[in-house]
């Protein structure tokens, strides 16, 4: 007598099983969304150098400059210009920003970015090596509003005029 099924299909019961993992996962490996608050010491320390005039992807209470834009603003169809803050949300359309990022330095902006060093992924590899000045955080950020620092390391990304078009 065959094996009763308990899945519908093989992409069902894939669902299941990453469910199941995602509970077992530790708890650093898991944040409730992909937004992560700049810690104002190293905002501080970055516009003492570089004198921000927007913070390009921020909320209302958490904003690091006078000018934001905040979600509902939807910054990657908005004109940047100036000297830019960037901490974008970590998520799948980083690479998004990134590319929004290298195509206003190219306007004229200068984009300072906090991002994930996640340098095996294709945005890195794309917008980030080829075309930015990076400057790698020794040990882990500890962002605001969370108890732990983040479980990934962390990188400072500068996107300005006259770096080479991408491939």
């Amino acid at each position: 007598m065959p094996r009763h099924r308990i899945y519908r299909s093989n992409a069902e019961r894939q669902s299941a099983y990453r469910q199941r993992r995602r509970r077992r996962l530790p708890v650093y490996h898991r944040h409730k969304s992909d937004e992560w608050e700049t810690p104002q010491e190293l905002f501080d320390e970055l516009d003492r150098e570089f004198h921000f005039t927007i913070d390009l992807a921020a909320l209302p209470h958490n904003a690091k400059c006078a000018r934001f834009f905040s979600p509902g603003d939807d910054a990657l169809t908005r004109h940047w210009e100036g000297v830019c803050w960037l901490n974008p949300p970590y998520g799948a359309k980083l690479r998004h920003w990134m590319k929004k990022a290298y195509d206003s330095a190219q306007a004229g902006a200068i984009v300072v970015c906090l991002l994930p060093a996640r340098t095996d992924s294709r945005w890195w590899h794309d917008y980030v090596l080829p075309y930015a000045e990076i400057r790698y955080i020794r040990g882990r950020v500890k962002f605001n509003g969370v108890s732990n620092s983040a479980p990934f390391p962390s990188v400072i990304v500068v996107f300005k005029k006259n770096s080479p078009p991408p491939r």
